[in-house]
């Protein structure tokens, strides 16, 4: 890791080489003309940037069972996502991507064992929160959920202390597979768990309610949670009152698209990212990604602290590839980053340009000050407000132990929108825009609004923040 870390340029452009020869006989190839391609200047002019729906037609030739389309031979899986505007996507993993994700999982653990000294964990039983193992067949290609395929690659010296049982990860219902989740763990001694925030704390609060007893009075052994898809810090507060104590955290940068980034250090949140896992990146400012002639930059090319829009290309052909994550680089020595949102996820009903990680930090630092938790959270514009009335950001908010305090916190969070965001600090002083208001949601809202959507559980999480009223609306129709 330090080799490839300390040479990221050289790594790139090795890594850019190397797809661009692999890739040349495949139908993108030709059609891309990679055999007249040598830098990644060259690659930018010939190759533009694609969203999946943009990539769709070579996809959909590639489910259809065809060899040599994006990749040459065919996919190994399919990883099967739920897009919000396309529908079902079908996201290629080859025999060349897979071990990327095995690795990069591999190494997070390594890397923390390596600096804590903390390897007792390993001996106890370990939790991965996933979808269903069981898969679909199109045209010869295994089909099924990232979490779900990663399950078939656990390393033997893991399977004896994985749970929950194969049965139990087969079963649909998120609900269900919880409860039942919980009935096989209860008794065990649990030392890793793993999983999306979300779904872990509805699994740390079903135990709870089972048991009567603290997570970790429960499972005494509990020192490590692994992570990933949203941030942690919103959650804290409210795991650490399940726990009964704090515990160490990796958090992982995990997607279908590729095994991005992981956290290395424990007093570090930035994430080092990956520079030698088969994927070659480049990143456009945000602020000018939709502009025509919006620059992509390479990894030796970028700054700290500028949001940008990551765009990748893989060794499961997925070429000049936009996941809609935006990121930012925290460090450059070496190359660590976070993730700051989604480029389609954000606020800026008037021009605010509010993004995900400046809500997340609002919430995280009221949090700490005023010693509430919350159970979910999402932010949305109103714009639909009495006459006279100006408009406003919507915080709709689960709380799981709601401040007394609730003007105090709602002052606090506006100051740090306005000490993040000077285009938020420019419209409320022009009376633009109004502060903040925070709505109040009843107990399990998230929950039944992700079950109204059939998106309950497994990879799924809920928008921290959107330009429009469509989850605000749904959220506030499901209150009693």
């Amino acid at each position: 890791m330090d080799a490839w870390a300390s040479k990221p340029v050289e790594t790139q452009q090795k890594v850019l080489l190397d797809l661009l020869s692999k890739g040349k006989d495949t139908q993108f190839g030709k059609d891309h003309e990679f055999s007249e391609i040598r830098s990644a200047q060259d690659f930018a002019e010939k190759v533009p940037v694609r969203d999946y729906e943009g990539l769709r037609s070579y996809v959909d030739r590639m489910v259809a069972g065809e060899a040599d389309i994006l990749w040459p031979g065919k996919p190994l899986y399919f990883a099967k996502t739920s897009g919000t505007t396309s529908g079902a996507k079908y996201i290629p993993l080859t025999k060349a991507s897979m071990p990327s994700h095995i690795r990069a999982a591999r190494n997070a653990i390594l890397c923390y064992i390596n600096e804590t000294g903390n390897d007792k964990f390993v001996d106890g039983k370990m939790i991965f929160l996933q979808g269903s193992p069981e898969m679909q067949e199109k045209n010869g290609i295994k089909v099924g959920r990232l979490s779900g395929i990663v399950a078939h690659y656990v390393p033997n010296y893991l399977v004896k202390n994985r749970m929950p049982s194969w049965e139990t990860n087969c079963i649909d219902d998120w609900e269900t597979k919880v409860d039942a989740i919980v009935g096989e763990t209860k008794e065990e001694n649990m030392t890793v768990i793993s999983g999306i925030p979300s779904w872990v704390q509805m699994y740390f609060e079903r135990l709870q309610d089972a048991t009567g007893k603290k997570v970790g009075d429960l499972f005494k052994e509990f020192n490590l949670f692994i992570y990933g898809g949203v941030n942690y810090e919103p959650y804290r507060s409210k795991f650490e009152s399940l726990i009964g104590r704090r515990v160490d955290s990796i958090e992982l940068y995990p997607a279908s698209e590729g095994f991005f980034a992981f956290q290395n250090k424990q007093d570090d949140k930035g994430l080092l990212l990956q520079l030698n896992a088969g994927i070659f990146y480049e990143f456009v400012e945000a602020d000018s990604f939709f502009d025509d002639d919006a620059k992509r930059l390479t990894i030796g090319e970028v700054a700290l602290e500028v949001n940008y829009v990551m765009i990748i290309s893989t060794n499961a052909g997925l070429w000049g590839y936009n996941i809609g994550d935006t990121v930012i680089f925290t460090s450059l020595k070496p190359y660590k980053l976070i993730v700051s949102g989604r480029i389609k996820h954000f606020i800026s009903a008037f021009g605010e340009h509010v993004i995900g990680k400046e809500v997340e930090q609002a919430m995280q630092e009221a949090v700490q000050k005023y010693s509430f938790s919350i159970t979910e959270f999402t932010v949305a514009p109103q714009t639909a407000t009495d006459e006279g009335e100006l408009p406003y950001h919507e915080w709709l908010i689960e709380f799981d132990s709601e401040p007394d305090n609730l003007e105090e916190v709602i002052n606090f969070m506006e100051a740090s929108m306005r000490e993040q965001n000077s285009y938020y600090l420019d419209l409320t002083e022009g009376k633009v825009l109004q502060k903040l208001k925070i709505t109040c949601l009843q107990t399990d809202s998230f929950n039944r609004y992700m079950k109204s959507q059939g998106k309950l559980g497994g990879q799924n999480k809920i928008p921290r923040l959107s330009n429009d009223r469509k989850i605000a609306d749904q959220l506030i129709s499901l209150q009693p």
